[in-house]
């Protein structure tokens, strides 16, 4: 009976220090599976481990009670009066040591003393854990954040590290990164925080997923109209298009998909109360909510807001250029500071916006009709000029010799220069011409 007593503690204790070795792990994955996925997955890594010390028992068992933090493991052995001649056989003495009426030629459920593992299994033990673990805490990101895609979040931050400034947020338990390209320029984020983030993308999946996400993505509007936004988020308001400078200025695009509905009114609010949260939650930016138009004059001069439009040209439909006009009092506004409202307006309709002021133009009209004048008289003039003006003096020659013929040749001196060349020279007060005259007949 002592004897039994003993074989019993010994198995005992032994199990116990390996199920402490396993719950240290499992303690320190709780966050990639709840403590039943665990439990099953290290059932498994010992039922694996087991099987390679005891090869030629076809049956283990093994099972952990969360309760009690216990681990049973058996292995099922024939019981046999002679000799064993391998594992999967137990002597009918030793087995009447576990159980008292215990017969030869039957199965007895034997227990495991994990001590008797061996090193080799141990480890094999708890790298099969740990590859699990890892697979379940894949499974698990996944399954947390696959439907949190192209979707806003609500985080809390946990960390900053004063010289990266890298932001670690949690999300339900999960550890999340928000880069500094990622945030909102000039914004102070504490510790303790509650922001609302962007989930950009999913990468990684087959291996160790890794979760993007952005306070600086222009969806990142879109998500928060659509949870403050009743009519947004039902989608009787409609946003067509976000342009945004994140926290500077953004502009957003609506319709209404309902005639009693006015789309621009939805969002703001009476006295803002709807789109001021929204401004606060991005750090103050300034955010022009206007009314989406298919005719492209008329959204242009809407995406240019605050400034007053006097008229809005399509230079080219297909390469969507237009020419915007503008009072010279208004030209400053339309533009913006730093060129940011025409850039906002020029990303939200898709069109490159020449922007001109009345003077401007008023300008540049005069100076294209003095040009057409001036092009118009050259044109004249030079018309004049080969009617009235030139001769040509023998086509057969090459090269053309054109006589003015206004030169008054009466007083000119008429040379013979050189009779073997036959050339001759004519001077006149405005000089001399030399012509040969084997070129032309003189009579």
């Amino acid at each position: 009976m002592k004897k039994k007593s003993t074989i019993s503690s010994e198995i005992r204790i032994d199990e116990q220090q390996f199920f402490d070795a396993l719950l240290m792990l499992a303690e320190e994955n709780a966050h990639a599976a709840n403590l039943e996925e665990l439990t099953e997955r290290i059932e498994d890594a010992i039922k694996k481990a087991i099987k390679k010390s005891y090869p030629n028992c076809e049956k283990v068992f093994v099972k952990i009670d969360a309760d009690t933090k216990k681990i049973t493991a058996n292995v099922m052995k024939l019981i046999v009066d002679d000799d064993e001649l391998d594992d999967g056989e137990i002597n009918i003495d030793k087995a009447k040591l576990i159980d008292k009426n215990a017969i030869e030629g039957e199965m007895l459920a034997v227990p495991v003393n994990i001590a008797e593992f061996g090193r080799v299994a141990a480890i094999a033990a708890k790298q099969s854990v740990k590859e699990d673990v890892k697979k379940i805490h894949r499974e698990s990101i996944l399954k947390k954040f696959d439907d949190k895609e192209f979707k806003c979040l609500a985080v809390k931050v946990t960390r900053i590290e004063p010289g990266s400034r890298n932001v670690t947020v949690d999300y339900e338990g999960s550890e999340l990164y928000l880069f500094p390209n990622e945030q909102l320029p000039n914004e102070i984020i504490r510790e303790g925080q509650f922001l609302k983030v962007y989930v950009t993308s999913i990468s990684n999946r087959t291996k160790r997923p890794i979760i993007k996400i952005s306070r600086a993505h222009k969806d990142l509007l879109k998500a928060l109209f659509e949870l403050n936004i009743p009519e947004v988020s039902d989608g009787t308001v409609e946003i067509k298009s976000i342009a945004r400078d994140p926290g500077y200025r953004s502009k957003v695009a609506v319709t209404s998909n309902d005639v009693n509905v006015n789309a621009v009114s939805s969002c703001i609010g009476k006295k803002n109360i709807r789109i001021k949260p929204i401004v606060d939650e991005l750090n103050g930016e300034k955010i022009d909510v206007i009314e989406y138009s298919e005719k492209p004059e008329v959204y242009i001069a809407s995406a240019l807001a605050p400034a007053e439009i006097t008229e809005v040209i399509i230079t080219d439909e297909f390469e969507h250029t237009c020419t915007v006009t503008v009072a010279s009092n208004q030209l400053s506004l339309a533009i913006g500071n730093r060129g940011q409202n025409a850039k906002l307006a020029a990303k939200l309709t898709g069109y490159k916006i020449d922007i001109k002021s009345d003077d401007e133009l008023e300008e540049i009209g005069r100076a294209n009709r003095l040009a057409e004048e001036n092009r118009v008289k050259y044109a004249e003039r030079l018309k004049a000029l080969e009617d009235d003006s030139f001769e040509t003096i023998d086509d057969s020659v090459e090269t053309d010799i054109l006589v003015d013929t206004n030169i008054d040749l009466a007083d000119a001196d008429v040379d013979l220069v050189d009779t073997e060349s036959s050339t001759i020279n004519i001077t006149v007060s405005e000089g001399t011409v030399e012509i040969s005259t084997e070129e032309v007949s003189l009579d």
